[in-house]
């Protein structure tokens, strides 16, 4: 068994969204990553697609997955399947914070379709 204290949990940083790593390759588990996102109010990722189903459960505040798609708020969840556009956005003022888990292994890529790769805090 693998135990993330919360002050020792990893945290990166990417245009000013915070992640803080609970599971992952690099503390214990093999199949599953999941972290908790705090997004800033106003911020919005750049668009890019995932090759594995990614799961969003908004904790507090606000989000959009894409620029158009539906406002989630607070108990809200949405599975994005494998290839869909993600766009990651804060249409509120305040901090959202979302709980994100996604398939170990899995690799990001951009909207031209060039690899990204698996960022730090799923590696």
């Amino acid at each position: 068994m693998s135990i993330v204290r919360a002050a020792d949990a990893p945290r990166f940083e990417l245009n000013g969204a915070q992640f803080t790593v609970y599971a992952g390759p690099s503390n214990g588990s093999k199949e599953i990553c999941t972290w908790r996102l705090t997004v800033p109010g106003g911020s919005q990722s750049m668009p890019h697609t995932l090759d594995r189903d990614e799961v969003f459960v908004v904790l507090s505040g606000a989000i959009r997955i894409t620029p158009d798609g539906d406002r989630l708020t607070s108990g809200d969840s949405a599975v994005v399947p494998a290839g869909g556009r993600i766009e990651l956005g804060n249409p509120a003022d305040e901090p959202a914070e979302v709980q994100v888990a996604v398939q170990a292994g899995f690799s990001a890529y951009h909207m031209d379709g060039s690899l990204f790769g698996t960022p730090p805090w799923a590696a």
